[in-house]
């Protein structure tokens, strides 16, 4: 049977406890107790994303997320999201560069559901697995490529500014998407290898969030997961670890049809889990979160150079976290005029820091936004397993507002000295340009000659 031990509330918990367990082919199992609805939340992440991968098969790690759902031994076709979504529940799963999820959330009394389906696509994927199943997800990925990076304004922008910020060969230098040549080239016996180091309960953590009767819950998983065998051949991920500072600012033009200018950098910031990353999180909220912020305020309201400002944080565990800001210019203002007046904003905040009431403000908003996560029982059963997987121990989710609030206004403007500077970012600058002449005129022939299927006109 599986062992365990139960949580108290810790301090800044708010209350909210988990339990934490583990089955003897090593899956971990958190759960935690929530009888506000008569809802449940599963959530399975594993430790595996597209830093996994090597190179010539980037995009690997999504397309198997997409796998996933093309049924298993027991769960036919487009079976697992049918029984879910009959059984008024919803579903999903994504990728990262850090792990790959997959989540449902049930109604209480179909929770046995959600959990037997789980494990039937981890422990008997591969009995399902073939070249049909794989070619079908693969034109799927390859299409989900063209929708969201390749054919739309500013899409491709994240794959460029993050092969700029971290080197090649670097883990975090190519994005979950991968690129079309790779997904061409990935092979079923690639897709079943994949499966067979990943997909193993030694390499997954499993949350249970919601109306749950936790000893029920919990014979449950042993009922349905504890059959499935551990896996012990998975490679370390590569070191992603780099200098604190780039040490020079790099830098690409882009010429595309976009509706208008556009400036995006990526600041080089902690690693996730770390206080300097929780400071940094609040000097970006100060700058770049929403429209009180310094900058939304000096580039929209005031000079009204900009449509669109912000500046966020991209959080990341196994490498350099990244300051992500993104500017839309407004009318004919060139890119220069922007870059000097965030610098000029940047630099001033590093000299004189955040204002108390910035402060106040910023950690409000953070905390805010954490006790939303944390508040629906789908959103705490990912931090749960988001901290098992990388962190090591689940209750920091139940703590992490607190880390935040105890930030100190001078760590802030520490963070925002050493890091947020010239020579620690990658510039990505987009310049828009007309659609050749000859677009037009060409496409209207070609849709004559061919009988102008309307579906292809939707599409263009």
């Amino acid at each position: 049977m599986p062992m365990g031990h139960t949580a108290t509330a810790q301090a800044g918990s708010g209350g909210l406890t988990a339990t934490e367990h583990r089955l003897a082919n090593g899956l971990r199992v958190v759960l935690s107790e929530d009888h506000l609805t008569p809802v449940a939340a599963v959530c399975l992440w594993y430790d595996v994303g597209s830093r996994h991968e090597v190179k010539g098969r980037t995009g690997l790690a999504h397309l198997f997320e997409h796998l996933m759902f093309q049924g298993s031994a027991q769960v036919k076709g487009n079976g697992h999201f049918e029984l879910v979504q009959g059984a008024g529940g919803s579903l999903n799963g994504t990728t990262s560069f850090e792990r790959t999820n997959y989540f449902e959330t049930m109604p209480a009394h179909q929770l046995e559901l959600a959990l037997w389906l789980e494990a039937d696509r981890m422990g008997s994927l591969l009995t399902a697995l073939d070249e049909e199943s794989m070619e079908n997800q693969r034109d799927v990925v390859k299409n989900e490529r063209r929708q969201r990076y390749d054919n739309v304004p500013y899409g491709t922008a994240f794959e460029k500014l993050t092969a700029l910020a971290y080197p090649e060969g670097h883990p975090y230098h190519h994005t979950p998407i991968g690129s079309m040549a790779d997904l061409d080239a990935a092979t079923l016996e690639d897709a079943r290898q994949f499966f067979r180091t990943y997909y193993a309960p030694n390499n997954a953590v499993l949350s249970v969030v919601g109306d749950i009767d936790p000893e029920q819950t919990l014979a449950w998983i042993e009922k349905y997961f504890g059959s499935i065998p551990s896996h012990d051949g998975k490679p370390a991920p590569r070191d992603g670890s780099l200098p604190d500072v780039m040490g020079g600012e790099l830098r690409e033009v882009v010429e595309e049809e976009v509706p208008a200018r556009a400036l995006m950098a990526a600041y080089r910031l902690p690693e996730d889990g770390t206080r300097a990353s929780d400071a940094a999180d609040v000097a970006l909220t100060i700058l770049g979160g929403g429209e009180s912020s310094r900058i939304y305020n000096r580039l929209v309201r005031r000079d009204r150079t900009a449509v669109a400002a912000g500046f966020g944080l991209l959080r990341l565990a196994g490498a350099p976290s990244l300051g992500w800001l993104d500017v839309k210019t407004s009318g004919d203002v060139e890119v220069p005029v922007i870059e000097t007046a965030i610098d000029e904003e940047l630099a001033r905040f590093a000299e004189e820091g955040p204002t108390a009431e910035e402060m106040e403000r910023a950690q409000a908003q953070l905390e805010r936004e954490w006790l939303d996560r944390l508040g629906t029982v789908a959103g705490r059963a990912d931090e749960l397993c988001r901290y098992a997987v990388l962190f090591g121990d689940p209750q920091l989710a139940l703590t992490a507002v607190s880390r935040v609030l105890e930030v100190t206004a001078e760590e802030v403007q520490e963070v925002a000295k050493a890091r947020l500077r010239p020579d620690n970012r990658a510039v990505l600058v987009y310049e828009p340009v007309a659609p050749a002449a000859g677009d037009a005129a060409d496409e209207t022939e070609e849709a004559a000659a061919a009988g102008a299927d309307e579906n292809e006109e939707a599409a263009k």
